[in-house]
């Protein structure tokens, strides 16, 4: 069984707009509403996630076959997953109506490309499933999510472009399961993904961006370095980069390759509690312990594993996503690049 973890819960207030359209007069005029909800705003999870530098008519099979695997772990737990929104719906009960949304948005589809839309069309590319995505949730920020956001198909993408696949379980499934069940499900879930890089690890599911809540999580993140709290999106242009280092951290082309492969990468690491398991189609899977550890330097707890594979990885690491803080607020930039390089300095 997993050891026991801090519980990081942060209860408030959270204000959301969602988007919608009604037929007013025989013409679509757009709806925003304003949603006031009270619920966690930040909670220790386990996250699962993968960049997928492909389009969707080309991932319908592996994420299917994700969504499959996450809804087998977890099946028994009612409530677990109760909402969902898709695409720029509000959110809505996941009910067999919603179950079928999600199932029909898997369906293979011819693509039509970005550049093809009329300029007028281009803002209601995503009804024809120019660029799918949807997110599961439960409750009151109970841990199980599940989330997929294709990218545009453009003929040509950019190269920082890619697809977005994510799942969370709250830490209480860690330690009820254990360690190995949670890296079989990630071992899982990858196994038809044609991933660039991804991870599995502790981290906080924040409902606001971290720069917005430092005050109340800085004495945590900062004695527990390895809950991860960089949340990155289909928006964030991730292409190949590394997003930071977990406790597994899945390497495809061409970051493995760079690398000499799952051999090269191997004869650069030397902590005896890490192991690379090498995969189908050019790629490995870097775990560091028999579990994931949120550390702790109260009690010199410095997670050494990570550092070493953060020295190894840092040439490929995606750069501090923060920037802009820089301008908007110089101190609370300089504390995230402190936290963004807590495994290399």
């Amino acid at each position: 069984m997993a050891p026991n973890y801090p519980r990081i819960r942060i209860q408030g207030t959270l204000r959301s707009e969602s988007y919608g359209f009604e037929r007013v007069g025989g013409e679509l005029v757009k709806k925003v509403r304003e949603h006031v909800d009270e619920r966690v705003l930040a909670r220790d999870v386990v996250r699962i996630i993968f960049f997928l530098p492909h389009d969707h008519h080309h991932l319908t099979a592996g994420v299917t076959h994700a969504l499959d695997t996450y809804l087998r772990a977890i099946d028994g737990r009612p409530g677990a997953l109760s909402k969902y929104t898709h695409c720029w719906w509000e959110p809505f009960a996941l009910t067999e109506t919603g179950w079928a949304h999600i199932r029909e948005t898997l369906e293979p589809k011819e693509p039509r490309f970005f550049e093809d839309y009329e300029p007028d069309d281009a803002r209601f590319a995503h009804k024809d499933g120019a660029d799918p995505y949807f997110t599961l949730f439960g409750e009151q920020g109970n841990g199980y999510s599940f989330s997929y956001h294709a990218r545009l198909p453009w003929r040509e993408p950019p190269p920082s472009s890619v697809s977005v696949l994510s799942a969370t379980l709250p830490t209480e499934y860690l330690e009820e399961h254990g360690a190995h069940h949670v890296r079989e499900l990630a071992m899982a879930m990858a196994s038809r993904l044609p991933f660039a890089t991804g991870h599995a690890g502790l981290a906080l599911y924040l409902w606001h961006p971290i720069y917005e809540q430092l005050d109340r999580l800085r004495t945590e993140i900062f004695r527990h370095p390895g809950f991860d709290v960089r949340r990155a999106t289909h928006f964030d242009g991730m292409g190949t980069r590394v997003d930071g280092i977990h406790w597994l951290n899945f390497l495809g082309p061409p970051v493995l390759s760079q690398l000499g492969g799952a051999a090269g990468l191997r004869a650069h690491l030397h902590s005896p509690i890490t192991t690379v398991q090498e995969l189908e189609g050019e790629r490995a899977v870097v775990t560091l312990g028999e579990a994931p550890e949120a550390g702790d330097l109260e009690q010199g707890q410095t997670l050494p594993a990570y550092h070493e594979l953060a020295r190894v990885l840092e040439p490929d690491m995606e750069p501090f996503p923060w920037g802009f803080l820089a301008r908007k607020s110089p101190s609370v930039e300089e504390e995230l690049r402190r936290w963004w390089r807590r495994f290399l300095d």
